[in-house]
């Protein structure tokens, strides 16, 4: 089972990957410096630093579905 607090929701848009708001600074519609060719790798079990360009928190995605990406921080409570 997915630990659901340490997912967070994406969507892919015309080739972008974003999130509806940040974890960490409650941003609004933050584009995501990873591509959606990259979520391949990640869900075949490759690790990525995810940086969010809005206030430079950082997490590592442990793994991705087509909705949700999984990482190493607990991103809600």
């Amino acid at each position: 089972m997915i630990p659901f607090e340490r997912a967070w929701p994406y969507d892919i848009v015309m080739g972008d990957l974003y999130v509806a708001s940040c974890p960490f600074c409650k941003a609004e519609n933050v584009l995501l410096p990873v591509r959606p060719s990259e979520l391949k790798d990640i869900q075949e079990g490759m690790k990525r630093l995810l940086v969010f360009p809005c206030c430079y928190s950082k997490v590592t995605v442990l793994d991705a579905d087509r909705d949700y990406l999984l990482t190493d921080h607990v991103l809600r409570k």
